[in-house]
């Protein structure tokens, strides 16, 4: 099964609104691939999710997202990179923990990490050009 990383914001856009990044996170709920993470995406992910929901005032609790990747994902500890990779040196963290799980993809909608050329062997795509690699019977499922 495909192992990937998720950015933050495919975890926020998929958490609070419905759209290509909503999903693909649907499509880890059912088991269509592993989301690898490490402390340091966790960390963000539950700080970052907890600011756009207050700060847009949204509905729906990050918790019960966060408690399942906290049960279900595939936990890393990655080495640092040993030099800067994105523009954004915040981001290098989605590409350790990529590397420490030999992840092949990162789902990212972040333009320092989508403006990469495939660091290290790591291909990094948005979530709808992920979706279009699905097959229809899956991509569907997935809308339903």
């Amino acid at each position: 099964m495909t192992v990937l990383v998720m950015d933050t914001g495919v975890l926020v856009a998929g958490l609070y609104w419905r759209n290509d990044a909503h999903q693909c996170l649907r499509a880890w709920q059912q088991g269509v691939f592993h989301l690898a993470v490490s402390e340091a995406v966790f960390d963000e992910y539950r700080r970052v999710a907890w600011r756009v929901k207050e700060k847009e005032r949204l509905a729906g609790e990050p918790e019960p997202l966060l408690r399942l990747i906290r049960e279900r994902a595939l936990w890393v500890a990655p080495e640092p990179l040993g030099r800067q990779v994105c523009r954004d040196a915040k981001d290098d963290k989605f590409i350790e923990a990529a590397l420490a799980a030999r992840a092949r993809l990162l789902l990212a909608r972040d333009t320092d990490l989508t403006d990469l050329e495939k660091p290290f062997g790591v291909e990094i795509v948005t979530p709808r050009q992920f979706l279009a690699r699905l097959p229809r019977q899956v991509r569907h499922q997935l809308q339903v």
